[in-house]
């Protein structure tokens, strides 16, 4: 598989076009809000080891993924897969909500603990919601790389001005905003509109899309069978039942296309994410199984044409009376 790596915003970290997002290895169904069931260790190992297999590079996790279960389980599986400490490119995030930014400094040696022996390569701001400035976030966050306990500081979830600002205040240290985690997809257009991306190019920084397939209605697995949707967790059920007749069109060309490159759905829109903006964005896809990791790594291997990543990016804006879903 061709994984063409990209460079993680203006550090030295590369990672590949896709990794593999893990907010499902909560373990617990109250921390995933009603998205994701529980998905034991055995399982957590199956999903690492065929991503691994399958040329994803890195993993994005968070504090409040399971309160740490998300952090322990993926350290858990990559030992089990024989990883090695710097083989692979851990990201986590600091929850703030309701803390200060001095919760980065105390909370940090927790996050380095749950993910022992792997290093944090990326420690990012959930939220832009703490009860301190963005400022004084981003001065914690300096600390820790100076300090030698991350390599690199991105944001998640923050707007243009907030990240200008965190930009800003990072530079005052020597130290880049690598990243901003952000939900994107064909569907979800809202960063093309409220300058988040035009701000990210200009900046050097990479977009990190999560929800990178509108919480699978981009697999085009609902529309083929809406009886699928019957076991899913009930926020997922009604909010994607609701969005099926609307999306048609665009889940009928994707498949058209998916069978002119022997791919599937989930990888066309995967490969439009990824390509559309050039090395600009990367994603985050979860996955509850081994094979939708492989699934998801799939994307990588060939790259839409500009006419074929046009037509997409049309029929997607044509579908006016689609609602983004809400996380």
């Amino acid at each position: 598989m061709t994984t063409n790596f990209r460079p993680l915003g203006p550090t030295d970290i590369r990672i590949s076009p896709i990794g593999l997002g893990t907010w499902q290895f909560s373990q617990n169904s109250i921390a995933a809000a009603g998205n994701w069931a529980v998905i034991d260790q055995d399982a957590v190992n199956a999903i690492v080891q065929t991503a691994l297999d399958s040329g994803l590079t890195w993993f994005d996790t968070a504090e409040i993924y399971g309160f740490g279960r998300s952090e322990r389980a993926l350290a858990r599986a990559l030992l089990t897969a024989g990883v090695t400490p710097g083989q692979v490119v851990i990201a986590t995030k600091w929850w703030p909500i309701p803390r200060c930014a001095g919760s980065i400094r105390r909370t940090i040696d927790k996050r380095i603990k749950n993910l022992a022996p792997y290093p944090v390569d990326l420690h990012q701001a959930h939220w832009p919601r703490s009860l301190s400035s963005i400022e004084s976030v981003m001065d914690a966050m300096a600390d820790l790389a100076e300090a030698g306990k991350i390599r690199a500081v991105g944001v998640s979830n923050y707007n243009a001005e907030q990240m200008r600002r965190a930009h800003a205040r990072l530079a005052k240290r020597g130290i880049p905003l690598a990243s901003n985690q952000v939900k994107y997809n064909l569907l979800d257009r809202s960063i093309e509109q409220n300058g988040v991306l035009e701000a990210a190019a200009e900046l050097g920084i990479t977009i990190i899309a999560y929800s990178p397939l509108e919480m699978g209605l981009l697999t085009g697995k609902f529309h083929a069978d809406p009886g699928l949707l019957d076991s899913r967790p009930w926020r997922r059920r009604r909010k994607l039942k609701e969005r099926l007749h609307i999306t048609l069109p665009l889940i009928d060309r994707m498949a058209e296309l998916a069978a002119q490159y022997d791919a599937t759905i989930t990888q066309i829109g995967l490969n439009w994410l990824i390509n559309a903006h050039g090395p600009r964005v990367v994603a985050i896809p979860g996955a509850t199984k081994p094979r939708h990791a492989a699934d998801a790594a799939g994307a990588m291997r060939f790259v839409l044409s500009p006419d074929e990543l046009a037509e997409l990016d049309r029929i997607a804006r044509s579908l006016t009376a689609y609602q983004p879903i809400s996380n």
